[in-house]
């Protein structure tokens, strides 16, 4: 273990000055992530700045949104009557993530800002661009069975192993941070970045900049929503495909949808074409295969996840026939 700072400030803009006039300092809450890569030598923060002591953790209904404070525990969000209330597709897709013990050790900020879980990235020994800029991607010959078929570059394929994130993606969530040149929003769509040719820069946060909360805007999706996660086994593992699926449905009818996919691509993958394409039909499997269809235009996979091109629009059908009901 190399040897770090450690200080745990009580208001976050002394938390913020710590981390902006420090490039080697990082944040650290749950720590249910970074902990690991420290142990594996992939980060090595010389100071950590414990966010714990800030006041982050309310859960309430503020403006026609609900605003999660960034250190509230992904436990205690999807048991929250509120979030069950107005947001289920959330509590679903937070209950389909890790294990109940890290549940109640990870926060919502935290969720967000989790690294990749590509083999290659942790392991030291391998060329890995988004580790050691310029080195190569070990995963596009390797083995390469758990990453993307969207999105992807020459640099880098791995994959957002988030379940959290895909609901809040497909419910047009804006999270809320604060930096030393103040406050801003981004829409929950513009948090991640693709990998391109700048792996290395997972997110489009700025230096010292600290998630404060995460609002999700109050919409029809409060019934016909599932989160369908597929995966090598139903605990503690991450998705090779998921689905956030939400439908406001007139009888048989769809008004509208919103669809998302996580285990595919470097962020949360919104499918807003096949979002449209859903608007006015008829809830029935074989639009559900239509919009499938549509949804994995421009998909593209690798030696070892041939599978997905097939269990992608599996999934996008069947998680939509669970949202309608129609199991």
């Amino acid at each position: 273990m190399i040897p770090f700072q450690y200080v745990k400030p009580s208001k976050p803009k002394a938390a913020i000055d710590t981390v902006a006039k420090d490039q080697t300092a990082m944040f650290i809450a749950g720590g249910t992530n970074l902990v690991d890569l420290m142990k594996r030598d992939v980060l090595n923060p010389e100071k950590l700045v414990d966010i714990n002591k800030l006041p982050l953790r309310k859960i309430e209904r503020e403006n026609g949104t609900v605003r999660i404070g960034a250190l509230a525990l992904n436990g205690a969000v999807a048991e929250d009557k509120l979030v069950l209330e107005k947001h289920p597709l959330l509590s679903q897709a937070l209950n389909a993530g890790a294990s109940a013990q890290l549940r109640n050790m990870a926060t919502v900020g935290g969720n967000m800002m989790q690294r990749v879980r590509c083999p290659y990235y942790y392991d030291t020994a391998m060329p890995c661009n988004k580790r050691e800029p310029g080195t190569g991607c070990s995963a596009i010959e390797g083995y390469n069975r758990m990453h993307a078929i969207f999105g992807h570059s020459d640099k880098c394929i791995a994959v957002n192993p988030s379940d959290m994130n895909v609901a809040l993606v497909a419910l047009d969530a804006v999270v809320l941070v604060s930096g030393p040149k103040g406050d801003r929003k981004i829409p929950f769509g513009e948090f991640h970045r693709l990998p391109g040719d700048t792996p290395h820069i997972h997110t489009n946060l700025q230096q010292g900049e600290l998630i404060m909360a995460v609002d999700v805007p109050e919409n029809p999706y409060t019934k016909n929503v599932h989160y369908l996660k597929v995966r090598d086994r139903n605990s503690y593992a991450f998705a090779l495909v998921s689905v956030a699926a939400a439908l406001d449905l007139d009888g048989s009818n769809i008004k509208s949808a919103r669809l998302a996919m996580g285990g595919v691509a470097h962020k949360p993958w919104r499918l807003q074409e096949a979002e449209q394409f859903l608007a006015g039909k008829p809830a029935n499997e074989a639009t559900f295969r239509q919009a499938a269809e549509v949804a994995m235009r421009g998909a593209k996979a690798f030696e070892h996840n041939q599978f997905k091109l097939k269990l992608g629009p599996n999934t996008i059908v069947q998680a939509l026939k669970n949202a309608a009901g129609a199991v």
